[in-house]
């Protein structure tokens, strides 16, 4: 059984020089971050992690190193601040064998309250994980601390993978009345080019397609579409379950029948979004959390019925290079779970990858083009250009495979702002037969 200790006192059980594993986001312990970040006296803490969801102190604390696999909100503000903060560049499928190699000493987490049988549920993340947790807990010279509240939903597995861990397993648990970050419920309106995005993207789902979506107003849009549209019998094998892919469900979309694997559930390895959510998730079984390197496999997405991946992207060029989680070559996201589901689509020709953005943005009063003829020193690609199968904006939708890259460059500056047209076909023209875009 493991000792029950505050969360003051199972942060007292950490050294001034150790190492931490902790979850990504809705995974990981509030109270237990607080408690750590309370203290002063880190002399050197190395933490390992992914997309902060919790304020604490924590890292802005001299000694405190963290590696983050993931920037999101507060990653960026403790870079800008000057913390000791540094990004791993990984798809999200290979964060488990990575954080098997760091082997923290200390490995935590959230979960709800044992039941009646000892289980404890790991809610809103499976993600990589898992088995760190595990082998924590079985390790004598290693710790396992969780943190266990009522707040959170009690959430599943699939079959013999059971989403839960023992209290068996667990050395420390801290017991809070924590709830998890809360995402904005999409009350605000998606823009006429969201609309436009979606509108486009919806033409290449048909009925009994299986959805991986992203978060944000245009994959949100595109689930309101499909909820109101007529398409029907929709199965749903994505990392991050969202507000959209709730809505589905409830507008009777989502039957995740003939699918192929895991059928009658919706597959996924972390949730994330509003309080609504949540609560909707709390003892559902129509949803199934399995760990990242089965929900990322290529191999696994490939085997569901008519994949279609729905992501996004902040630029690409002629060649169909997509930058999606920097700006300027400053880290801005992470890699993520994109390229798992591009590279995963790309393995059958039936399957569809759709990356999704809008055509220009506006920096310092000046329109710029999204869609460019080629990327600057310093760019750092997310999405290798073999790899792109079909690119949408407001003005339509480029499919790319299997395409020369002059024909890319052609097909791209159809659906780019009609103010940069002309410098994109020229650049696709310079390109032909296997020739430099560059002028």
């Amino acid at each position: 059984m493991p000792t029950e200790l505050s969360a003051e006192q199972a942060a007292a059980r950490l050294g001034p020089v150790d190492t931490l594993g902790i979850t990504l986001g809705p995974g990981q312990p509030p109270a237990l971050l607080r408690a750590l970040g309370a203290r002063q006296d880190w002399s050197n803490l190395r933490v390992f992690g992914a997309l902060l969801a919790v304020g604490t102190e924590l890292f802005s604390r001299p000694g405190v190193h963290y590696v983050s696999g993931f920037y999101g909100p507060i990653e960026r503000a403790l870079r800008d601040m000057g913390a000791d903060i540094e990004f791993a560049a990984a798809d999200f499928r290979r964060f488990a064998p990575l954080l098997e190699r760091q082997a923290p000493r200390v490995m935590t987490t959230v979960a709800t309250p044992p039941d009646a049988d000892g289980w404890c549920s790991l809610s809103l993340h499976a993600g990589g994980t898992v088995g760190e947790l595990r082998r924590a807990g079985a390790d004598p010279e290693r710790l396992l601390i969780v943190e266990v509240s009522d707040s959170y939903p009690r959430t599943f597995g699939y079959g013999s993978r059971r989403h839960a861990l023992h209290v068996d397993e667990i050395d420390i648990l801290v017991r809070s009345t924590d709830a998890p970050l809360a995402l904005p419920g999409g009350d605000v309106p998606p823009t006429e080019v969201e609309r436009s995005i979606a509108r486009h993207a919806v033409g290449f789902i048909g009925s009994g397609a299986t959805l991986q979506t992203g978060i944000g107003a245009i994959p949100n849009q595109i689930a309101t579409l499909l909820a109101e549209g007529d398409g029907t019998g929709y199965g749903l094998h994505t990392e991050m379950f969202t507000d959209g892919c709730m809505h589905l469900h409830r507008a009777g979309k989502i039957t995740n029948t003939g699918k192929g694997q895991y059928d009658g559930v919706s597959v996924t390895t972390f949730a994330f979004g509003s309080q609504e959510l949540y609560s909707w998730l709390d003892d559902n079984r129509d949803v199934a959390f399995l760990p990242v390197d089965i929900v990322n496999s290529p191999e696994v997405i490939a085997a569901n019925t008519d994949m279609i991946s729905i992501n996004g992207a902040l630029a690409v060029d002629i060649q169909g290079q997509v930058i999606a989680d920097t700006i300027d070559g400053g880290q801005f996201s992470g890699i993520g779970g994109a390229e798992d589901f591009v590279a995963g689509a790309g393995l059958e020709l039936s399957d569809r990858s759709l990356i999704c953005l809008p055509s220009t943005f506006v920096k310092d009063g000046e329109l710029r083009s999204r869609i460019v003829p080629w990327f600057g020193p310093g760019a750092v690609i997310t999405t290798p250009r073999q790899q792109v199968d079909v690119i949408v904006t407001e003005y339509g939708a480029a499919e790319l495979e299997g395409r020369t890259v002059r024909e890319r460059g052609e097909a791209l500056a159809a659906i780019a702002h009609p103010q940069f047209r002309d410098a994109l076909l020229a650049a696709a023209l310079r390109a032909a037969k296997g020739r430099s875009p560059v002028g």
